[in-house]
């Protein structure tokens, strides 16, 4: 289990995320598009630089939805290895089960 403070962490990067999605968006059209002059690269690149930096998506970590876990994290369900392991055997992963050898 993830220590709280991190799970609450993780939630408001997302928060500020979703906040500045857009203004970060228009920015770095401006700065990548081939007809904007340089001066106007130059002020959006400064004003994209003042933005939080967690309102980048990169900053963001997976974590299993039921604990926390950054490591061993699935895509496919959301989970880490334990959690991902016990939903196989009950069943409630259509199409996986656990295999044994």
């Amino acid at each position: 289990m993830a220590k709280t403070s991190v799970v609450e962490r993780q939630k408001k990067r997302v928060k500020l995320f979703a906040k500045h999605r857009d203004q970060r968006q228009k920015l770095k059209d401006i700065v990548y598009s081939v007809d904007a002059s340089h001066d106007e690269k130059m002020k959006a690149q400064l004003q994209l630089q003042k933005l939080p930096r967690n309102a980048s998506l990169i900053r963001q970590r997976n974590r299993c939805r039921v604990c926390g876990r950054p490591r061993a994290y699935n895509r496919l369900t959301g989970l880490c290895r334990m959690h991902m392991r016990g939903a196989v055997m009950k069943g409630f992963v259509p199409g996986m089960h656990k295999d044994s050898w």
